[in-house]
């Protein structure tokens, strides 16, 4: 058994692109290759690709840039600008890399885009997808192997040993991965002429992104959306971190390029937050073409639209009304509402907007149901645990009664906000600048995060900064 499991492990040795030294992968270059190119078919299918090949290629260009002084520069890269307001850039095997509009509208130069690139390209040079399965692999075939000999491994007390050992194997591909691809980004961004201590700049915007999401988050009962690499799991002042761009940074030339104006040049129109396709919020009012329908909420709740659920959130946080889609219901409105609801709901059929619906109410929950278009529309209401849903009751009718038939007039509010360059002027602020903003209460906040300037920045005068419109 010693001897099948050195050969395995022989057979599964590489020399690291990277270090040089032997890393245990069990597949070949071309076998990478070929599974990123799958895996990109899938993303595809998942995502969709932004629309602006303008914005496309310039992405691809510096990306490219940088590819080329990495440590595997004959792969063929593929960059992708991702339909998205998620944020988020990642890497798959065999030299495919992802980033999302959602992030890039956080960015402010190209270098910032160059450290978030040059840190998937890290991931892919040093091959740290290919090595996490490699050891998966490992661990299932050790597994298996030692089960033929020792029996008492599938037990439940075997089974929690093998999981330990496992959880052991893998639990250096975490942190140090992403350090090193950060080292890697850092490394890579000074044979490029641009200025390595960018990466500490982009960990600083997406911190302060976090902070003011994590505060959205607790009103909300939800996870805070936190971007996935070096830049969530370490601190802007994470002492390797410091180290490794410090290390790059005496390779760097003396005269940085940070290409500010080129970068706002590139994302001028890029699509901020929710696109045609998902569905538009404008001051708390939700329009769908394609469902061909809107709903008004409180002016006072937090809207939020996602790639997969539509909710609203009361000031104070203890209520959540949200919009789902049944596209084959069942039965009338009020028959649906029974089966919603159940026997003890108060219910009652009703016409709103000259569609057929019902309201139906529960100590815990307060809905309706309304049909169009042979679907039905399923708006309903939860307090969290200890608070009083009755004291919304108005404001989640009116709600309801506010959902109707997207109208012919509402159809050109079905453009998505964009991001718009302009020159500050002498006396500008972003609370001024952010009146009336389609962004609602939050756009100040927006307005700094965007342009680097969170919490109590200023715009100067001469200075070169984004709106939303």
């Amino acid at each position: 058994m010693r001897f099948l499991i050195i050969l395995l492990l022989l057979a599964g040795c590489a020399q690291n692109p990277v270090t040089g030294s032997a890393d245990f992968v069990m597949m070949s270059e071309n076998q990478e290759i070929a599974i990123g190119r799958q895996n990109d078919e899938q993303i595809k299918k998942q995502y969709q690709v932004y629309g602006s090949k303008p914005l496309q290629d310039y992405v691809n260009s510096v990306g490219q840039r940088i590819a080329r002084q990495s440590h595997r520069p004959n792969l063929q890269y593929h960059f992708t600008v991702l339909d998205t307001p998620d944020i988020n850039a990642f890497a798959l095997p065999g030299g495919y890399v992802y980033i999302t509009r959602g992030i890039l509208a956080y960015l402010n130069s190209e270098a910032e885009l160059a450290a978030v690139l040059g840190h998937e390209i890290g991931h892919v040079t040093a091959r740290h997808g290919v090595r996490q399965q490699s050891a998966a692999q490992a661990a299932n075939i050790g597994v298996t192997i030692a089960s033929l000999f020792v029996p008492q491994i599938n037990t439940i007390g075997g089974n929690n040993l093998t999981n330990l050992v496992g959880g052991a194997l893998l639990s250096g591909y975490g942190r140090e991965h992403e350090l090193e691809a950060d080292k890697l980004g850092a490394e890579y961004l000074s044979r490029t002429a641009y200025d390595p201590q960018a990466i500490i700049t982009v960990i600083g915007v997406l911190k302060n992104q976090e902070l003011q999401d994590a505060e959205l988050a607790k009103q909300e009962g939800r996870e805070p959306r936190r971007y996935h690499g070096v830049f969530a799991s370490h601190p802007d002042n994470d002492t390797r971190l410091k180290q490794a761009v410090a290390e790059s940074d005496k390779l760097a030339s003396t005269e940085h390029y940070t290409g500010r104006r080129e970068f706002l040049s590139a994302i001028e129109g890029l699509v901020f937050n929710d696109n045609k396709e998902q569905g538009i919020v404008r001051y708390n009012t939700f329009y769908h073409g394609e469902l061909g329908m809107s709903v008004h909420f409180p002016p006072d709740w937090q809207v939020h639209n996602l790639p997969t659920s539509l909710f609203a959130i009361s000031p104070q946080g203890e209520a959540q009304l949200q919009l789902k889609l049944d596209v084959s219901p069942q039965g009338t409105p009020l028959d649906y509402a029974h089966k919603l609801a159940g026997s003890q709901a108060k219910i009652k059929a009703l016409d709103i907007n000259g569609l057929p619906a019902a309201l139906f109410e529960r100590p815990d929950a307060i809905g309706g149901v309304i049909y169009l278009n042979k679907q039905a529309f399923i708006l309903q209401a939860k307090a969290k645990p200890g608070s009083d849903l009755s004291s919304h009751r108005d404001e989640i009718n009116g709600t309801i009664r506010s959902f109707h038939a997207l109208s012919n007039e509402e159809r050109p509010l079905l453009k998505p906000l964009s991001l718009h360059i302009i020159t500050a002027r002498t006396g500008d602020t972003f609370a001024n600048l952010s009146k009336n903003s389609p962004l609602g209460q939050s756009a100040d906040s927006y307005l700094r995060l965007i342009n680097a300037s969170f919490p109590a920045g200023e715009p100067q005068a001469g200075q070169l900064i984004k709106l939303v419109r």
